[in-house]
């Protein structure tokens, strides 16, 4: 594509609402005809930016993702149809941005992005727009991004609230870690699968993430460099917290000490929770196979707690466990028998470490985390019981 020609008859109709824009214009269409995008993450993120940038010209638009299109991606991931489900992300991200707009080239990227490749990836795009939702990704974007002089555009949803913001120091802006130095412990922040998603809510914060990328294109308007914004869905409510630049900080300070991308799922304290038979346990934790012999065995004497939600209790159940959220746990703890076997389960397995960790502190030395949690339940023992 030639990146440096007027726009075809073709191009003139199709971008003639931008055409019409001062700011924009045919300079500035061409701009965003020249400009090279990687999305990462075909998601609910990843679908309005994807989407977007598509239908507004940009020239290249990469999409990395190693996932294949589930049932409850529907409700919120636009890219994807209900035929989608099974199918790869990518493959299927990559055929509705096509039929939108087939002006743009599209770059299928379907891989795991990892510390070995981000770099060579990055490399072929102007701009990196953040649709992840994990933490291990997230610092590997940033410092991806930061060491190869990049702008990052952030955006994180969870339930009813967004954040988004524009990582750009080699711009005079801070980056992801002058906002957040440190992950939070494995299972403190729960993932959307654990807590929920309001559907509409990532099209709005990757509206957003779209729209601070075709602002960079055209360097037009105030970019959210140095701003965090906050928004909250119920509250239908915008606000802002000012982000500087941290001169301490270990990739874009004044004397930085970290000039090469590291392990992420190790920084983060990550540890593989797919499911438990072929997983290799923890000291803490047991399978969900040793959990049934348990509660078939009236002699286990096994107490098993359900850490989740009332609300995810009401969708899916393993007979025989005790509901207590956990928030709640600490001012029932005076209920369970600390002598007996304590079996604790949530959704995958995350918030149930927690729980464990803090049974053992109160004394309950055979508390285990059930590994995968009731959705290894649900895949191994009992396809009955919804899976969520």
């Amino acid at each position: 594509m030639d990146r440096t020609t007027d726009l075809s008859n073709e191009e003139i109709r199709r971008y003639a609402r931008h055409l019409m824009l001062p700011e924009v214009g045919l300079a500035g269409q061409r701009k965003i005809r020249a400009l090279r995008v990687l999305c990462i993450g075909a998601g609910g993120l990843g679908s309005p930016v994807a989407m977007y940038l598509a239908a507004a010209g940009v020239g290249r638009l990469g999409i990395v993702d190693h996932d294949t299109v589930d049932f409850s991606n529907l409700q919120r991931q636009l890219l994807h149809a209900t035929r989608d489900v099974g199918r790869s992300k990518v493959a299927s991200a990559c055929e509705t941005l096509s039929d939108l707009n087939p002006e743009v080239e599209i770059v299928p990227c379907e891989t795991r992005l990892t510390s070995a490749n981000a770099l060579e990836v990055f490399a072929e795009f102007d701009v990196i727009v953040d649709g992840t939702d994990n933490f291990p990704t997230r610092y590997l974007t940033n410092d991806a991004c930061v060491l190869l002089g990049k702008p990052n555009i952030y955006g994180s949803i969870f339930r009813f609230e967004g954040q988004a913001s524009v990582f750009a120091p080699h711009l005079g802006g801070p980056c992801y870690r002058c906002l957040y130095p440190e992950p939070p412990p494995p299972g403190a922040v729960p993932s959307c699968a654990e807590g929920g998603v309001l559907g509409v809510l990532p099209g709005i914060i990757g509206c957003i993430q779209a729209t601070e990328a075709l602002k960079l294109a055209l360097g037009q308007g105030d970019s959210l460099m140095g701003r965090l914004l906050l928004f909250d869905a119920l509250a239908m409510r915008f606000r802002e917290i000012k982000v500087r630049r941290d001169p301490a900080c270990p990739v874009c300070g004044e004397n930085p000490t970290l000039t090469g991308l590291v392990d992420y799922e190790e920084f983060c304290g990550m540890t593989n929770h797919a499911s438990s038979g072929n997983h290799r346990l923890r000291p803490d934790e047991v399978s969900v196979q040793q959990l049934k012999a348990a509660l078939d065995d009236p002699a286990s004497g096994v107490q098993v707690v359900d850490v989740r939600e009332p609300a995810e209790e009401a969708i899916a159940r393993v007979p025989g466990a005790r509901l207590i959220p956990l928030n709640n746990l600490p001012a029932n703890t005076a209920t369970l028998d600390p002598g007996r076997p304590c079996y604790v389960l949530c959704h995958h397995g995350m918030r149930s470490l927690r729980a464990t960790g803090f049974l053992r502190q109160q004394g309950f030395a055979q508390a285990f985390s059930v590994h995968g949690g009731i959705d290894a339940w649900s895949a191994e023992i009992d396809p009955a019981v919804p899976r969520y």
